[in-house]
């Protein structure tokens, strides 16, 4: 019923910047706290930033004052302003979202694909 689709990976060198987005589409309702998430080969996904619906923002420690997360309630969209890019931020980018769908009463937890996101010496 909904679909996330993340965008704006890409390579680039330590230091760099990319700004990644995420679309959600479908039956929406309403887009409740959205999240961005990493996962490099061989390990567990990691929280990166959250936003709630109300822009309540969290982020993990390691990219705290480099990364910034926002979102557009009209669009559906949240977005990811990664600033300082260090060659440990080389991930797959996810975003994560709960939606509730028009005519329910439950959220549903929706994943997009990722963004491949690879930061070079």
């Amino acid at each position: 019923q909904v679909q996330l689709v993340e965008s704006g990976g890409g390579l680039v060198q330590a230091g760099g910047s990319l700004r990644l987005s995420c679309a959600a589409s479908g039956n929406i309702f309403r887009v409740n706290t959205m999240v961005w998430y990493r996962q490099a080969p061989g390990k567990q996904r990691e929280l990166v930033a959250r936003i709630a619906s109300d822009g309540t923002t969290n982020y993990a420690d390691s990219v705290k004052c480099r990364f910034t997360i926002s979102r557009d309630n009209a669009k559906n969209m949240a977005y990811l302003l990664m600033n300082s890019l260090k060659p440990e931020d080389t991930d797959v980018y996810y975003c994560n979202a709960g939606v509730v769908p028009i005519l329910r009463d439950f959220v549903l937890e929706s994943w997009g694909q990722g963004t491949q996101v690879n930061v070079s010496p």
